[in-house]
């Protein structure tokens, strides 16, 4: 995972290709569609954020959204993006006017129908003013036409979109849907997509769940690209891979597809890559064992170019991988880490992103507990191998894994220290209320979001153990945490485990 905007967004600038465009002149206050707005439900704006504690203008108030249709034609030689996104919302209260997060130049907005009028608010708002009133509960269909270059789009000196050589990769967290397609972004707000590229012959278009059909020849020596995700997702987690890609089908052992894409740029590095990610339905299969019945329609795994990302991301269904992860060779340490978030990340996503342990601790501690089942170290020996590397004064045992900061989300020792507290968890309750704990919380929390509150409420009452201490211990409090006398002489020179370097390797592209 990476994250790479500062907290300080709201201080942030936007510089374009092109200029802010405004739609067609405001319509006269007419009667709404569905109910009408009355005395007790006055329409008012929407709220341009949902409250996050961390990134408070992300996502926008007053609407759900429960289909993206993202229709899109690029040109990799210029780097040109045009497209037209069809939103199905539901409004939420009587509205006047809402907000989407979105960069690119905006040509028209249409809700219902009707034109809407439109501008741009602080660094990523577009602010929609609706042609007619929206009474509360009121189907809403949005369509947002746009142009513009992501790549030259940027946030104080940054784009979420990465331009390759032979094409671009929409892949970043916790945003990166501003760059290519309007929405509400932010994990409460989850929803389905279709996403279609038309691309030059002969350029390949990879992207989220099934593909509804095959490649459609288009006029002009084009091709159009169909993906569809029918289970509901966070707008971070859909992700367009445009390029040069071998892609490779295959069956999973419960039945569905898997779908695997190489860059054909990746060189001598693209053996360790398919070794790594061709592992990938092993793997999720191993994984729903602990964690419960897989949440998506799709599995698989991109291998992005060589001057693509320097990090993976698991973007659902299929996750993204930079190619550094395989410099040293194979590494299915990382496709460990990255399909279980599956589970915890997309199929259960954070309500507010100081949550981030319910993410990445667990997604590391995956990695440990496939470490214990391929014989290459225990948990508890990768724990107090860990314990050991980071002295009692480093800053890591500084950084809260439960409350890290906006500016340290992806910090090191939220996945160090993350997996860390898991384990101490798993002590405190013994193994078999732990592996209890995890099935329960993706199963009462599936396509919804959760808390650590939450998960410690479920923890206890699954287990039957006050776990206070544990949790505010390995949490919320800085400083290295003394162990017990026990687990302090079994920690004071541990061996290396036979997994170290791969996790290591893998937690210093996927850490910042």
């Amino acid at each position: 995972m990476r994250r790479v905007l500062t907290a300080a967004i709201a201080a942030l600038t936007v510089t374009t290709a092109g200029t802010v465009t405004t739609g067609a002149p405001g319509q006269a206050a007419l009667p709404g569609q569905g109910r009408p707005a009355s005395a007790s439900a006055t329409p008012r704006p929407g709220s341009a954020g949902l409250g996050d504690s961390y990134f408070p203008d992300y996502g926008n108030g007053g609407y759900d959204v429960g289909h993206y249709d993202v229709r899109l034609r690029y040109e990799p030689a210029t780097d040109r993006l045009t497209g037209t996104t069809t939103i199905l919302a539901k409004s939420t209260q009587a509205l006047s006017r809402f907000n989407l997060d979105f960069l690119l130049d905006v040509q028209s907005v249409r809700v219902n129908g009707w034109p809407a009028t439109f501008n741009r608010a602080g660094v990523h708002e577009l602010v929609v003013t609706a042609p007619r009133p929206i009474a509360k509960d009121q189907q809403l269909t949005i369509v947002v036409k746009y142009a513009g270059v992501p790549s030259e789009t940027l946030v104080n000196g940054y784009t979420g979109w990465t331009r390759t050589a032979d094409g671009a990769l929409a892949v970043n967290e916790p945003e990166s849907a501003w760059w290519w397609f309007p929405s509400n972004d932010h994990p409460k707000d989850k929803a389905t997509w279709d996403i279609s590229v038309s691309v030059p012959t002969g350029v390949e278009v990879v992207s989220n769940g099934v593909q509804p059909r095959d490649p459609l020849p288009e006029a002009g020596d084009r091709t159009r690209w169909s993906w569809r995700s029918t289970r509901p997702g966070a707008t971070y987690q859909a992700f367009l891979a445009i390029g040069q890609y071998d892609i490779v089908t295959d069956t999973a052992p419960n039945g569905q597809p898997v779908i695997n894409a190489y860059s054909t740029t990746l060189g001598d590095r693209e053996p360790a890559a398919r070794a790594s990610i061709e592992r990938t339905a092993e793997i999720v299969d191993w994984e729903t064992v602990l964690f419960g019945p897989y949440p998506f329609e799709a599995q698989g795994g991109v291998a992005g170019p060589i001057d693509g990302i320097g990090f993976a991301l698991e973007t659902q269904t299929r996750p993204v991988y930079g190619p550094g992860f395989w410099r040293r060779g194979a590494n299915p340490y990382v496709v460990v880490h990255e399909n279980a978030h599956q589970w915890f990340g997309d199929s259960v996503s954070v309500a507010d992103w100081s949550a981030i342990w319910l993410n990445e601790g667990f997604a590391s501690y995956a990695e440990w507990l496939w470490s214990e089942e391929q014989g290459e170290g225990t948990a508890q020996e990768l724990f107090d191998f860990t314990y050991a590397d980071y002295p009692a004064d480093s800053e890591f045992w500084r950084v809260l894994p439960g409350d890290p900061g906006a500016d340290r989300v992806f910090d090191g020792a939220v996945y160090d220290r993350g997996a860390m507290a898991l384990h101490q968890i798993r002590l405190a309750v013994g193994d078999k209320a732990f592996f209890r704990i995890l099935p329960a919380w993706t199963a009462r929390h599936r396509y919804g979001n959760g808390t650590i509150g939450q998960f410690r409420a479920l923890a206890e009452r699954i287990s039957g153990k006050d776990l206070a201490e544990v949790f505010t211990t390995w949490l919320f409090t800085a400083g290295r945490p003394e162990l017990t006398t026990a687990a302090a002489r079994s920690a004071a020179a541990p061996a290396q485990p036979k997994s170290w370097a791969k996790v290591r390797a893998a937690h210093q592209l996927l850490a910042r």
